[in-house]
């Protein structure tokens, strides 16, 4: 909970710098320089109560735990301190003769889903701008990005939530699929408490017995990479059960008979096959869904992180549709963002496929209204680039040289150990980091910058809230902002303007840049959100977009999407008829096991700052294997005994945990940490056709004995 930094004289109240929640938080300076977490109450989302890792979050910033120099690769190999203008002159120079040789291309960027909006913008801009690359990509394909693709093919839009957290407690049923909150959000749990206190119903759907599985009225376990058929059967019972508002399909869709007639190849006892869920689960899991007037569905990783997680999400979303729970009061489908700023970083340019507002790289009017924001030739804006795990695939022979800024691929990209191969592979790797990831320990040149307590920016939740977090406290001497870093390249680089360091000033920018299109900022402004506690977007600028608006008449922001039309051409969401298939790695007699990975309360993502915080690695101090009685007995496994988990792609080592609370043909493995434990060495790359999600949630294993 402190931080060494130059004190400022009063509490500032920020946002927590984890999970899509974005927790309201205090920070207070104290003596000797350091700041103290305290809770806010006056957020509404988590009304004061934050988690372990909230509460311990300004532990990382001690010089103890981060970085507070830039570091350079050194003759003999090792890392070792270097001035700021050393080490930008050798980013810059590795850069230009790259591009020189092998064009521009040959450059890579890859982005974070924890990077302010500011951040995520200017680095899409500059990734664009001023290396002329269309390599660029982030982590947060790796976790929302079915669920956008299916939202957008659906609704003609994707946020995460289309509504606010609110109004989960006063709906009537919530499916939840495939997500934990009570460990990857525990302040969120309270809203699914209160839906079951105002006398609503949760299901969650999920292989393992999760702490929110316990919450549930209903728990469905299916076989991992099954959700698909799950969603499927369940449409063709409420087909067959005459429960289809046809009033609703009539006036606010298309496609309906082509998805029914796909629903109805999937009758009960075949998904029962497919999945493991009874029939009478099944029936009873349609009874409490339609039997109030209002219901949700929200998914997170576990059916989106397949390879085929674009269809399998919008299975679900077939599922409201039929029944009209979208678009209306207290209904709908929902994501459920993971990433700190997930949903502002697929908003704003970082990823290979998108401009500033939403926009698509693609579209031409798009191009021109940015290119004129920027103040260059639409056609000298390159086109989409490989996605993340293309992207990361391709180091070393397409992609020559790489900026890593808020991301750690070593240990959270699938297929790890080919991933840190290509990282090794590079002609020239620059990593922009708070500590000394995995990722940051293989480069040239390593960049030590701020942390949200030490730097204003903007986030945007899971409920799509832009959010303002306030810097609290001087960064200590030798770390540089981000916006900073891109200012210091891109003159280095031949561009003077264009990248100012002062985030307000970006913002300023990316309204103008994000006018007019879907997802649309330009409403909004740091004055409004300091006041208001945040604004949902779309906020558009009353004047008409160009960035500036009438104070007396403000965009009130959108905190419920899709009330009145759809955000299609026709103002009517799509139908889109899917099919179950299996997934890309079926178990065979050599991997007979599927292996599931996840989270745990204590770490986050790929650990990289929560690995140091002694509180936390207390409370989860290293990876496990997670399986059922009837696996251990047949393995002769004991509970801690060390069990190896191979897959085609490698062998991951961590002591066992046994529970009752999986399915017995299932592992699972928490993905946080690095070295023979590490989850992701075993997973499988397989990309969603549309979303290029990999396919994170299931694969195919063996599990053995380690005899020492």
């Amino acid at each position: 909970m402190q931080s060494t930094g130059t004190r400022n004289p009063a509490t500032t109240p920020t946002h927590c710098p984890y999970c899509a929640l974005q927790c309201g938080m205090n920070l207070t300076p104290v003596e000797g320089g350091t700041v103290e977490v305290s809770e806010r109450a006056d957020f509404p989302v988590n009304r004061g109560a934050l988690c372990g890792k909230g509460r311990t979050a300004a532990a990382v910033l001690a010089p103890g735990a981060r970085l507070t120099s830039p570091l350079v690769r050194s003759g003999d190999g090792a890392l070792v301190p270097a001035g700021w203008d050393e080490a930008l002159d050798r980013i810059a120079g590795n850069l230009e003769r790259t591009r020189a040789r092998y064009g521009a291309d040959a450059l890579g960027v890859f982005g974070g889903g924890g990077l302010t909006n500011e951040k995520a913008y200017a680095l899409g801009k500059f990734a664009r701008v001023v290396l002329g690359t269309s390599q660029i990509d982030y982590n947060g394909r790796f976790c929302m990005s079915s669920a956008a693709a299916a939202g957008t093919r659906a609704f003609g839009l994707d946020r995460g939530l289309p509504f606010p957290l609110e109004d989960v407690p006063r709906t009537g049923c919530v499916i939840l699929v495939g997500s934990n909150p009570a460990e990857t959000m525990p302040p969120s749990l309270r809203y699914f408490t209160e839906l079951r206190e105002n006398g609503g119903t949760l299901i969650v759907v999920d292989p393992r017995r999760t702490k929110t599985a316990e919450q549930a009225d209903l728990h469905l376990a299916p076989r991992p990479g099954t959700d698909l058929a799950l969603a499927l059967g369940m449409l063709h019972l409420v087909v067959a059960e005459g429960r289809v508002d046809e009033a609703y399909v009539e006036e606010r869709t298309s496609g309906w008979e082509e998805a029914r007639a796909a629903a109805m190849a999937h009758w009960p006892e075949h998904v029962e096959r497919i999945t493991g869920v009874s029939v009478p689960e099944l029936r009873e899991a349609v009874r409490l869904f339609c039997a109030p007037e209002a219901a949700m569905v929200l998914t997170a990783r576990g059916p989106e992180q397949q390879a085929k997680g674009t269809d399998t999400v919008g299975a679900w979303i077939n599922l409201c549709l039929a029944t009209g729970r979208a678009g209306r009061p207290l209904s709908g489908y929902g994501c459920l963002t993971g990433q700190g700023n997930g949903q502002g970083g697929r908003e704003h340019g970082q990823k290979a496929d998108q401009l500033p507002g939403y926009r698509k790289l693609t579209d031409p009017a798009a191009r021109r209204h940015v290119a004129g924001v920027w103040g260059v030739d639409p056609d000298s804006l390159p086109g989409p680039g490989r996605s993340a795990y293309e992207l990361l695939d391709a180091l070393g022979t397409d992609v020559r040289s790489l900026l890593v800024m808020g991301s750690n691929p070593v240990v959270s990209a699938p297929r790890a150990a080919h991933v840190e191969e290509r990282l090794r592979s590079l002609d020239f790797l620059a990593v922009c980091d708070v500590v000394l990831s995995e990722t940051a320990e293989l480069a040239d040149v390593v960049l030590p910058v701020t942390q949200w307590a030490e730097e204003t920016g903007t986030t945007t939740s899971l409920e799509g809230r832009v959010l303002l977090r306030r810097r609290a406290i001087t960064p200590p001497d030798g770390v540089r902002g981000d916006l900073e870093v891109l200012h210091g390249l891109a003159g280095r680089l031949g561009v003077e303007k264009g990248f100012p360091t002062d985030p307000e000033e970006v913002f300023e920018e990316l309204r103008r840049a994000s006018a007019g299109g879907p997802a649309d900022y330009s409403g909004i402004d740091y004055r409004r959100l300091a006041k208001e506690n945040g604004v949902f977007w779309p906020c558009p600028a009353p004047t008409g977009g160009d960035g500036t608006r009438n104070p007396t008449a403000p965009h009130p922001g959108t905190p419920r999407l899709f009330l009145d039309r759809f955000a299609t051409d026709d103002g009517r969401a799509r139908f889109v008829p899917v099919a179950h298939r299996p997934s890309a790695e079926e178990p065979d007699d050599e991997y007979p096991v599927l292996l599931t990975t996840g989270r745990v309360v204590a770490q986050y993502q790929s650990g990289a700052q929560t690995r140091r915080v002694a509180e936390l690695n207390a409370a989860a101090p290293g990876p496990f294997v997670e399986l059922h009685p009837r696996l251990a007995a047949r393995l002769g496994a004991a509970e801690g005994d060390p069990l190896a988990v191979v897959s085609r792609r490698g062998r991951a080592v961590a002591p066992a945990r046994i529970t009752t609370g999986i399915r017995p043909d299932t592992v699972f493995m928490p993905f946080h940490w690095p070295g023979e434990g590490r989850a992701n060495t075993l997973t499988n790359p397989a990309l969603d056709p549309a979303s290029r999600m990999p396919e994170f949630k299931v694969c195919a294993v063996r599990v053995e004995t380690v005899t020492s």
